[in-house]
């Protein structure tokens, strides 16, 4: 009965502070334990879990409890496991000496008991105490020896910390392959483990350091899986969207590295985080620097070498001298180029440079020590005789002081000279030098200028062969059709054709005449897209009456083909210049009867996306070879026949995609060779953001 009374108290006593079932059932089975080794058991549990929930007070008095009892009964095992727990509290309460003594003192223990796995975990434990007190080298040292056991054993989550450990110190002492290998083998034990927190930070550690080795497409997974995880403070995000937009930018990847770089501008304009905003201008500004445009990138790059300067930031500034290099020197500021140039090399070879540290010799000062009986011994008669021949010394060095100085003056007289010389010769040389060195900056702006000149000459040569293919093709082209038409007018003129032959001919005439028409057409936008002067009005229009007008002019030709078309649009708006959408899609319809052949069918349809229209005009002809895709929105020409041979300038595609962009859209091609082809335009229904 008595039992049972303490149980009950002892019970109440700890209910309130009970967190768990399992801490409420150990305690009272400590209070019905026998008072010997057995009872150590459940206190050894119950310290577990305390050290679990982070109660390290009260866990500390049941670590004393078990201590005690435990060297009462000479528990070795009880001894050793108690001591090892208490080793953790005090590494928990930043009591380092405490810890460190403790766990080499488990260690020892669990030692004698031929424990291996125990001493794993001291291993792990020291290794990731001395890590995070900055001592990686002690702490790689510890892991390592955990790691060669553990491995071997169904511990994850000491596995786990171990590679953690090695993955932080690897981190911090620079090793980075090292690093990642450790942050892999510890991030597939944490997914295994459903560790949230060390996922996240191993994606961190894992897209840094391939940010720093310059892997760019890993260091953009592991971004993106970092973004990923829900529960993202802006403050990440802000580190991290400048990062990743230089990395898509490393690329080409230009949509993303804008988006990214847009996001992370301005998020850290916002709360003022120079580091981070300096990391964007530069990108922003290499970004510019490749869009052509110039302007925007210098104004971005100045920004940033202020910010650079300011936070004694040297390899952001390092870049910036080299991009602002590259600016000058496509704006042919040769000079500015020459300058930034020498910046650039200056700044790297301070950052290239070992630094010596030079310890002065340390002297002792010198001490003069007298002899006491030695002065005692000195009598006056002594002296006396002492200070005469102290005369007579002095007498004779007078005598070879005045012998010598001959020689002393005629020393200092040649050395002088040679000064003199010496100074004539420096100062020559000095200015040998400064010509030198304006002969090689000079030829340094030389060699820039030349090669601007050669990039214009090459540049020129290409818009010369391009102008030369083009317009052969347009006056062979033009040739065709403005001949059979006025063939045909001729023929009227002289009464040469019955009507019956008038009806066959006005098809053909029709298709000659829709030709040159098109290809007027796309010769004149293409003409003001090369003179940089097409500017969209944008209106909401609806997109289905836009098709009913333009297959109206193919109608005719179609039939002639052999072509069914299916119009399949719905009523739907899109906000863009409608003239420049129904050039899009006359091109685009042109082209898909142009490669068709007979029994073939073309359909158009139209959708709504996430607040966007998209149209599409899908075929089932002949089909794009893999290899030409890529040919066919570039500015310079790329046609082929039709299946009637009939020719093309390959001027539509390029226009179609210069026009789409200009009105904030999108355009791109799906093809399988015999198979058939769909053109996909994507168009805003509204108004975009500034």
């Amino acid at each position: 009965m008595r039992k049972i009374i303490t149980a009950f108290l002892f019970f109440t006593m700890f209910l309130g502070f009970s967190q768990t079932k399992e801490i409420d059932s150990l305690f009272i089975e400590l209070a019905f334990q026998k008072q010997d080794s057995t009872k150590v058991v459940p206190y050894l549990h119950l310290i577990k879990s305390l050290y679990a929930l982070k109660e390290y007070d009260r866990g500390m008095k049941y670590v004393q409890a078990s201590e005690k009892l435990s060297y009462s009964f000479n528990y070795q095992k009880g001894i050793a496991e108690t001591t090892f727990y208490k080793a953790l509290y005090y590494a928990e309460k930043n009591d380092y000496i405490n810890a460190i003594s403790g766990f080499a003192k488990a260690k020892n223990l669990f030692i004698e008991q031929r424990d291996t796995i125990a001493v794993a975990k001291v291993h792990n434990s020291i290794g990731t105490l001395e890590s995070s007190r900055g001592n990686f080298t002690k702490g790689i040292e510890h892991a390592l020896a955990a790691t060669k056991t553990l491995e071997n054993s169904d511990l994850k989550e000491e596995l786990s910390l171990a590679y953690n450990t090695l993955a932080e110190s690897y981190y911090h002492t620079n090793a980075q392959d090292l690093a990642i290998t450790y942050n892999i083998k510890a991030l597939a034990l944490q997914e295994q483990l459903k560790d949230s927190s060390g996922v996240n930070k191993t994606y961190q550690r894992l897209s840094d350091l391939y940010y720093k080795k310059k892997e760019h497409k890993k260091s953009i997974f592991y971004f993106e899986k970092l973004l990923s995880l829900k529960g993202y403070s802006d403050t990440l995000r802000a580190s991290i969207y400048p990062k990743l937009g230089g990395e898509y930018l490393a690329i080409k990847n230009y949509d993303k590295a804008t988006n990214y770089l847009i996001k992370g501008y301005n998020l850290n304009r916002a709360s003022n985080n120079k580091h981070n905003l300096l990391t964007v201008l530069n990108n922003l500004g290499d970004l510019n620097l490749q869009k052509n445009r110039l302007k925007t990138a210098k104004n971005q790059l100045l920004e940033a070498g202020e910010i650079a300067k300011n936070l004694n930031n040297k390899s952001e500034l390092l870049k910036q001298y080299k991009l602002m290099k590259a600016v000058d020197s496509t704006q042919r500021n040769f000079y500015n180029a020459f300058i930034w140039q020498g910046k650039y090399y200056e700044l790297k070879a301070d950052l290239q440079a070992p630094v010596e540290v030079v310890q002065a010799p340390v002297t002792s000062p010198t001490t003069i020590d007298f002899d006491s009986e030695v002065i005692d011994t000195l009598t006056s008669s002594n002296l006396t005789q002492d200070i005469k021949s102290i005369d007579e010394s002095a007498s004779g060095s007078r005598l070879k002081f005045n012998h010598y100085n001959f020689y002393v003056y005629f020393l200092v007289s040649a050395l002088c000279i040679a000064v003199l010389i010496l100074i004539v010769i420096y100062l020559k040389g000095n200015k040998n030098a400064k010509r030198a060195t304006e002969l090689e900056e000079r030829n340094t702006l030389v060699e820039l200028e030349n090669a601007a000149l050669l990039e214009e000459t090459q540049n020129l040569e290409n818009v010369i062969n391009v102008k030369d293919k083009l317009f052969s093709i347009i006056s062979h082209d033009l040739k065709d059709s403005l001949s059979s038409i006025t063939g045909f007018i001729n023929l009227l003129k002289d009464g040469s054709l019955t009507k019956e032959e008038f009806d066959a001919l006005i098809p053909e005439l029709s298709e000659n005449a829709n030709n040159a028409s098109l290809l007027l057409f796309n010769l004149l936008n293409w003409s003001k897209s090369q003179m940089q002067s097409l500017e969209p009005k944008p209106t909401l229009f609806d997109v289905q009456e836009v098709f009913k007008d333009k297959v109206q002019l193919i109608e005719q030709r179609m039939e002639k083909k052999g072509i069914t078309l299916m119009n399949n649009s719905l009523r739907d708006f899109a906000f863009a210049d409608r003239s420049m959408f129904e050039i899009v899609i006359q091109n685009l319809l042109a082209n898909a009867l142009k490669f068709c052949k007979k029994g073939d069918v073309i359909s158009i349809t139209n959708h709504i996306n996430n607040g966007s229209c998209i149209v599409s005009i899908a075929d089932t002809g002949i089909g794009i070879p893999e290899e030409n895709i890529n040919k066919l929105f570039k500015s310079t020409p790329f046609t082929t026949s039709g299946t009637n041979n009939e020719k093309g300038t390959g001027l539509g595609l390029p226009i179609c995609k210069e026009l789409v962009e200009l009105n904030n859209g999108k355009i791109w091609v799906e093809s399988m060779v015999n198979v058939g082809t769909t053109f996909y335009i994507q168009l805003p229904k509204s108004k975009p953001e500034e």
